[in-house]
């Protein structure tokens, strides 16, 4: 009794041995007499394929799809001289292509797809003289295409994409009747060969992803006639896109991508009536004439048109109001980072299955328009990097099912509507780098799906809301160079997932809230130019995946946690700082008698005897002050405090006077700033110009006129000009000062300094002395008042 296709258990055949080893079907040869098909597509067959198969000498069709088969397939398969048809696709067959199936001289289809087969294409393929089709895709092949091939004069579909093939695609197979031709995803090089344009039953015409070049035939319409499917993306193509595409009526997809294409985009593409999607992104189209869209007016009449990208090119000039009249099943519009101007045409809201809309990076003007608040179905609209004005209109707030809003960098001006928190379907927000001001609104941070949320570069007023703890699923969180203030909400910490945050340039104050150490995935911090104070939280060390942390420019203090090398950190502008990894450059912190670790800022001292100086080592200074003890303070001024102590080394009884720390430095560091890489520049404000000279002005009026004395400083110039947290000016070093005692005629002084061999003797720095002292050499104070000039 004859059986076409067996697809039966073990249990119903009398067996003599199975063919699948560790498989959950058997096949026997006892009381089955001829098999001719073995047809086991999707069985959840798993095992190795026994060689016993070469005993089915009658098959004709073996199709073991989508199994998982692993192991070599069996040489013995080349004993089947009447085998038509072997199917062996989506399983895990390993090893090299078996030169023995080249035997089956009746083998139409070979279908290796999707395995895990090795080694070069055997040349021997090539005398399968009545194969039609060949899959080779999906393995780990190398090597050539053999021109072998050729010689198939009926081959009809050829498959080898997603391999590591390399070479040309050769001439040979311009001789096949190839219709269906798929090698991309592999090395291949060179140009098209010429002799693929005789192939004019070709349907599919695949070679994405290789490194292909030169420019196409502007025939190619002409020749591929029945072409459906074109995908030439990610190669090195030049030269214009061929025109007489449009003479291809069959063709639906135009894939075109990433190549360098140059000209304009074929202005007759409307011809194509059943054209589905073009993408020609990323390509050098466009000229100079400035109408460069006009081939949009022809897509309008494509009535199946659903997809449409020629994002990164050099597409000029205004968005044609034709595509409004495109079809209605449009889904898909990028045409971000092109040269469009103009504003978004009316009658938009027409293409109601629009999701997709992508304008970033053109120079589009003028307002939002109100009706893409009806496009309903609208899940990703981009308008980042134009020159977008107005407000944001409260219509967008229609758009509930948009997972993504970009209208950062753009001219936009007034506060976010309050009804963009009816799009709870919201993923990605970016308003960053607008001219947007007033609070930000609560309803905002009630998008509880919210991954990435900026609002950084605008004028946002006020406390950062509570409800941002709603954002349990918020990932980056922007607000940066806005004017926020108030302390860190604690709710803070039920953003678990948060990866970056980043409140720079704002006016929050208070401690740093310990909110923070619950985001233990954070990579990204940056809490510089606030106003934060107190003690930076020891828990900042411990977080694992932290890169970055800049907390520079701040009012913090104390000691500075450890931190891992690896992350790069920023903490200048803090004066109260010690500790920390030696590359930060901080003095080293020390306990006082309280416990508390601090800075000290007196490295310096004098002794008047014989008007020696000497330097003291801080650690010495230290030590013999016993940490600055409360019990060695002998004094307090308006200067600083004044501590007693022994030096270690000699026994010498000090009075160490420690200076109130100034911990902008001085007027000089300002005025002549260098740059650093690692710092922002330092500029002074027009204001705080004016108030430093106010500050010099009055505490020269107090020298000269307010004290029992007459003091001249002598020698004013910045670098004397101390500047203090608040940037208040004081005046320092008085080692070259005079005081001028006056007789008994108020006209009538004395002078008497610092030194007194002379005089005569000119007093001051270079650049900054009184001129009339180069010529009497009298102290007086007309003389300080040239630190004006």
């Amino acid at each position: 009794m004859g059986s076409p296709m067996i697809h039966l258990g073990c249990s119903v055949l009398g067996m003599t041995h199975s063919i699948f080893a560790g498989g959950q079907v058997c096949i026997a040869v006892a009381g089955i007499s001829i098999v001719t098909q073995l047809n086991l597509f999707s069985y959840g067959l798993v095992g190795s394929l026994s060689p016993h198969v070469g005993n089915l000498t009658f098959l004709r069709k073996i199709v073991l799809q989508n199994n998982s088969f692993h192991g070599k397939v069996p040489s013995e398969i080349g004993g089947l001289f009447r085998l038509q048809v072997l199917v062996l696709c989506n399983n895990s067959f390993e090893g090299m292509i078996h030169t023995n199936l080249t035997n089956c001289l009746e083998v139409r289809e070979l279908n290796l797809i999707d395995n895990k087969l090795e080694g070069k294409i055997p040349e021997e393929l090539g005398s399968l003289s009545k194969l039609t089709a060949l899959g080779l895709s999906s393995n780990n092949l190398i090597g050539k295409i053999p021109t072998s091939l050729g010689n198939l004069s009926s081959l009809n579909r050829l498959s080898t994409a997603f391999n590591t093939l390399e070479g040309s695609i050769p001439e040979e197979l311009g001789r096949t009747s190839i219709g269906f031709v798929q090698l991309g995803f592999n090395r291949l090089t060179g140009t098209i060969p010429s002799s693929l344009y005789n192939l004019s039953n070709m349907h599919y015409f695949l070679l994405g992803t290789n490194q292909l070049e030169g420019s196409l035939s502007q025939d190619m319409g002409v020749a591929f006639p029945r072409l459906w499917q074109l995908n030439l993306s990610k190669n090195r193509f030049t030269g214009p896109v061929p025109v007489s595409l449009s003479n291809a009526s069959m063709l639906q997809y135009i894939y075109l991508i990433a190549n360098r294409f140059t000209g304009q985009v074929p202005p007759n593409l409307g011809r194509l009536q059943n054209l589905r999607a073009i993408n020609m992104a990323e390509n050098h189209l466009g000229s100079s004439r400035g109408d460069d869209l006009s081939f949009i007016d022809s897509l309008a009449n494509c009535t199946h048109f659903q997809r449409m990208a020629f994002s990164n090119n050099f597409l000029k000039g205004p968005l044609a109001s034709t595509i409004a009249n495109f079809s209605t099943q449009l889904f898909w519009i990028d045409l971000e980072f092109n040269q469009i101007h103009g504003t978004i045409p009316s009658g938009i809201e027409n293409l109601v299955n629009l999701t997709y809309l992508d304008l970033d990076g053109n120079q589009l003007t003028g307002s939002i328009p109100s009706n893409i608040g009806r496009l309903y179905n609208m899940q990703d609209l981009g308008l980042y990097g134009n020159r977008r004005s107005g407000r944001i209109l409260s219509s967008l707030g229609n758009l509930t099912i948009s997972n993504l809003i970009d209208l950062s960098s753009n001219d936009l001006t007034g506060d976010i509507p309050s009804n963009l928190g009816a799009c709870q379907n919201l993923l990605e927000l970016y308003l960053s780098d607008n001219n947007l001001n007033g609070l930000i609104p609560n309803d905002i941070m009630s998008l509880s799906l919210l991954v990435d949320l900026q609002l950084g570069g605008n004028a946002f007023t006020g406390s950062l809301p509570l409800e941002v703890g709603h954002l349990i699923n918020l990932e980056l969180l922007d607000v940066s160079e806005n004017k926020l203030s108030g302390a860190l909400p604690k709710i803070l910490r039920n953003c678990v997932k948060m990866l970056v945050l980043r409140l720079d340039g704002n006016v929050f104050e208070g401690e740093m809230s310990t909110s923070l150490q619950t985001l233990r995935g954070l990579e990204y911090l940056d809490l510089s130019r606030n106003k934060f104070s107190g003690r930076i939280p020891m828990f900042l060390g411990d977080l694992p995946f932290l890169t970055y942390l800049n907390l520079s420019f701040n009012e913090l203090e104390g000691e500075v946690p450890s931190i891992k090398a690896n992350v790069t950190i920023s903490v200048e502008g803090n004066n109260n700082l010690c500790g920390g990894l030696p590359k930060l450059h901080l003095p080293t912190c020390v306990t006082s008698s309280s416990g508390k670790k601090k800075k000290v800022s007196l490295y310096q001292t004098t002794c008047s005897n014989n008007h020696c100086n000497f330097i003291l080592d801080f650690v010495d200074l230290h030590k013999a002050t016993e940490g600055f003890a409360e019990s060695n303070k002998i004094g307090v001024g308006s200067f600083g405090s004044v501590y007693k102590g022994i030096l270690e080394q000699d026994g010498t009884s000090i009075a160490a006077l420690v200076f109130e720390l100034m911990p902008n430095g001085n007027l000089d560091g300002w005025l002549h700033s260098e740059v650093r890489e690692d710092e922002p520049p330092r500029r002074l404000t027009l204001l705080q110009r004016i108030n430093i000279a106010i500050d010099v002005t009055s505490a020269l009026k107090y020298l000269h006129t307010q004290c029992n004395e007459i003091i001249v400083h002598n020698d004013l110039k910045p670098s004397n000009v101390l500047l203090d947290d608040d940037m208040i000016g004081h005046i320092s070093d008085f080692g070259i000062s005079n005081i001028i005692y006056v007789v008994s005629n108020p006209m009538i002084a004395t002078s008497f300094g610092t030194n007194q061999n002379s005089s005569n003797t000119m007093k001051g720095s270079i650049g900054y002395i009184a001129p009339e002292y180069g010529v009497h050499g009298h102290v007086s104070t007309e003389g300080d008042i040239n630190f004006f000039a």
